[in-house]
């Protein structure tokens, strides 16, 4: 493998600034050899990349990869900024390929998670009801998930809260394949298995321009902490799995196809007693823009409520609220389900940012994971709009990559 000499398996070799702040649509100059050549670029370290990167180090052992990511660390941002719930797959379009790769994802993760040592607990979710109206939806949720072959059961109100004193319910539906994991050990444990099987990770990495090569492949314009500017040279694949930047590097090649919106989650910490033991939903929201302010419990049993959805115009502010009303608007959302918890337990916790490819109001939008052979760009892989339910699909969107490329 032709490495830079300044380039060490994740060492700080900065290769895409995002947003592309300034990049226009020019060429850059590829008359000099490259300074890297590779087969496989994996840009973004998220969860996604980081399982791309992972398959194809394990099923191309004679091809050379390497996974750039543009932070200090792995999985900054949206990989490490949610719930960590390994969800079922029953809410989404029954063809969708959120429904698909989730449904695949969640066993794939479940049978690797049992042969680890990632923390997880198959802890059970309960979605509430509050009317015969919502019982009437759930019931159609699990119609839709019978009909996919996942595990549901209802409880009726009175049974629900002998088991959960603390829960108001007309119904629940139980979802007992729903669990939670901790997302950084999975992302470490990814990252291991890339470095054992031979690929590379860079880290504070940028990259600022892409262009197909006249002899194939891709360039790569690239520049480092001191602002030296290299070329990498792809030859044959680059796989965008930026995350909430993954747009911008696409429209580097087909100019404006994509587009993108930030919603920022606001989580709230609970900080008092509770007898609470499954992950407690509500019915979710329209047009499937959130899943409703939820209670989710970590590896600690420590409980935490969230998100909310507020679109935001920029996709690295993760401030958190102070205003009162805020707080108040998450005590109403949980007190539907929670009528007794107690505001002044609840504490801002973090917030996070989902890329989505619907904006307010707008009706559901699929994941996009496509090969951009429609557009002449055989090779150069996009995953736009990844979000919820991405962490639980990693491994089975992966996979489906695998499956396009042997295709």
């Amino acid at each position: 493998m032709l490495l830079l000499k300044c380039f060490v398996p994740r060492a700080s070799f900065p290769l895409l600034r995002y947003p592309l702040q300034d990049a226009g649509h020019r060429f850059f100059s590829m008359t000099r050899t490259p300074d890297l050549e590779v087969d496989n670029v994996v840009i973004g370290g998220g969860v996604v990349g980081l399982a791309i990167a992972e398959m194809l180090t394990r099923n191309r052992p004679q091809e050379t990869t390497i996974l750039v990511e543009k932070n200090k660390r792995l999985g900054e941002e949206t990989s490490s900024r949610n719930s960590e719930v390994i969800h079922a797959g029953i809410y989404y379009p029954k063809d969708s390929l959120k429904t698909q790769l989730c449904i695949q994802g969640n066993r794939q993760l479940y049978a690797l998670l049992e042969k680890t040592t990632i923390p997880y607990n198959k802890i059970g979710k309960w979605v509430v009801a509050q009317s015969p109206e919502q019982h009437e939806y759930l019931q159609q949720l699990s119609a839709k998930a019978t009909s996919l072959g996942v595990e549901t059961y209802f409880i009726d109100g009175e049974k629900a809260m002998s088991m959960e004193p603390e829960l108001k319910a007309y119904s629940v539906l139980v979802s007992p394949t729903t669990g939670i994991l901790d997302s950084h050990s999975f992302m470490d444990y990814l990252e291991q298995k890339i470095i054992d099987q031979g690929g590379d990770i860079a880290l504070n990495t940028c990259i600022q321009h892409i262009r197909r090569g006249d002899n194939g492949g891709y360039y790569l314009k690239v520049e480092d902490e001191s602002n030296n500017k290299i070329t990498v040279w792809a030859q044959q694949r680059v796989f965008n799995a930026a995350g909430l930047h993954a747009h911008h590097l696409s429209n580097d090649l087909m100019p404006n196809k994509y587009k993108l919106y930030y919603a920022r989650g606001h989580y709230y910490a609970y900080n008092a007693p509770s007898s609470i033991r499954h992950l407690i939903y509500p019915c979710p929201e329209k047009n499937l823009a959130g899943l409703g302010t939820h209670l989710t419990l970590d590896m600690a049993n420590k409980i935490k409520f969230g998100p909310d959805v507020q679109y935001v115009d920029n996709p690295f502010d993760y401030s958190l609220p102070l205003e009162n009303d805020h707080k108040m608007a998450f005590v109403r959302a949980i007190q539907s389900y929670l009528p007794n918890v107690n505001p002044d337990k609840l504490q801002p916790d973090y917030a996070g940012i989902r890329p989505k490819l619907a904006g307010p109001g707008e009706p559901f939008q699929d994941f996009i994971i496509k090969e951009e052979k429609e557009d002449g760009f055989d090779g150069f892989y996009s995953l736009i709009g990844i979000e919820s339910p991405g962490l639980t699909s990693s491994l089975a969107i992966a996979n489906y990559i695998h499956q396009l490329m042997e295709n």
